[in-house]
């Protein structure tokens, strides 16, 4: 990461790099979200609270004149008045339970997982893990992370990065073989815009899931993850 310096007198540009003393790897990770495309479903609690308030107003509302009420049913009918019809909620992704598609959990938020060898792969054995890319020479993390997602779906037009700081910081620590060292993982939060399938690529298989699936994929990091990602 570089960081620009300026003094009085002159000014100077120095350098500083991300660094670690234990040789650990730095990492960016992508966590690639689908926004909810319909309303969700509003909670039983906030329903009932809803409920009650309603007869609460119900109580101490104006009354209008039935006339003045009626207006509305004289107005001309035209070509604008068109029959609202609202979109199933269960899609046919749904019903296939396809995880490879993005038309499914539509009042859900969805998240990116790829299947195959990675850095922290023990023994060179394919694993599920987010769109990542081990720190190099890149200007910003940042930088990293999207070269991490390019590689994966080729094209960033439809993609939209939320901040240049990363949401989220884990360490890794090797459990037997000492000699490997830790991983420090970066999280960055990436949103998918405009667009409903991606060509990916880079991996074995992949999946779009939702929080609470992608908790039983890392059941290690599930109480980390649980509490980065706000949903």
């Amino acid at each position: 990461m570089l960081r620009w310096c300026t003094s009085a007198g002159r000014s100077m540009t120095c350098k500083r790099w991300f660094s670690s003393l234990n040789n650990d790897k730095i990492v960016a990770s992508v966590l690639f979200e689908r926004l909810p495309v319909v309303v969700p479903k509003i909670d039983p609690t906030v329903y009932a609270f809803q409920e009650f308030s309603f007869r609460w107003r119900q109580q101490y509302r104006r009354e209008y004149p039935e006339s003045f009420l009626k207006k509305s049913d004289t107005r001309g009918k035209g070509d604008y008045q068109i029959d609202y019809k609202p979109a199933p909620r269960i899609s046919e992704a749904d019903k296939a339970n396809d995880q490879r598609s993005l038309q499914r959990a539509l009042d859900r938020r969805l998240y990116l997982l790829v299947h195959g060898t990675t850095h922290c792969s023990h023994g060179g054995k394919p694993i599920w893990h987010f769109p990542e890319k081990v720190y190099e020479s890149e200007e910003t993390l940042r930088k990293c992370a999207e070269s991490a997602l390019e590689a994966v779906i080729g094209d960033l037009s439809h993609t939209y990065f939320v901040g240049n700081a990363p949401m989220g910081h884990m360490v890794t620590k090797p459990t037997e073989d000492k000699e490997i060292p830790s991983i420090k993982r970066f999280f960055f939060k990436s949103q998918v815009i405009a667009t409903n399938k991606f060509d990916i690529r880079k991996c074995d298989d992949f999946v779009w899931v939702t929080k609470d699936e992608l908790l039983e994929y890392f059941p290690e990091q599930a109480e980390f993850l649980n509490k980065m990602i706000i949903s």
